[in-house]
């Protein structure tokens, strides 16, 4: 099973590609993320998370899970600040704006297209999820200044938690 994917690693700042036949290997690699997900208590994933650069997401709230491939931010309006973590940055939190409501396109599973407007933490969620198809990370929605700070903290204490665990 593929880990996820921890940040500099290169797939995470790069634009993913599109998705251009939805076959089985596209369904299994939406198996695959869905375990990832569910297993690290995440409510969304890009395939990227999981070294795999194709536009594919899941998003999952509860026992309910969908894959969206080549999703696409249609429109949006109004805005809010929240504090956002990802699982590519572990213990990192930072408030992130996003848009309160939107319109996505993308396509389903089957090859359908599917169109759909959400809002509150969906909306959130989607949004965090397609900035990771563009190599967007919620620390990119920071100064340069903060961001650098963020992630010489989470380094440093991942060194500190490498060094406990060797320790054992």
């Amino acid at each position: 099973m593929n880990e996820i994917r921890i940040y500099p690693d290169p797939i995470l700042l790069k634009k993913a590609e599109k998705v251009q036949n939805i076959d089985g290997q596209i369904k299994e690699i939406v198996d695959r993320m869905t375990t990832i997900m569910h297993a690290r208590g995440g409510i969304g994933l890009a395939a990227p998370q999981i070294g795999i650069s194709n536009q594919i997401i899941i998003l999952g709230l509860g026992e309910n899970c969908r894959a969206f491939i080549n999703p696409e931010l249609i429109s949006g309006e109004g805005e809010s600040i929240l504090e956002e973590g990802c699982l590519s940055l572990p213990a990192i939190e930072v408030p992130v704006r996003r848009k309160d409501k939107i319109i996505i396109q993308a396509w389903d599973l089957e090859g359908r297209e599917v169109n759909l407007e959400v809002s509150a933490l969906l909306s959130r969620v989607f949004q965090h999820e397609i900035d990771h198809l563009r190599g967007i990370l919620i620390v990119d929605h920071l100064s340069a200044f903060k961001r650098n700070l963020l992630i010489k903290k989470m380094i440093k204490d991942q060194k500190r938690s490498q060094k406990k665990s060797l320790a054992l």
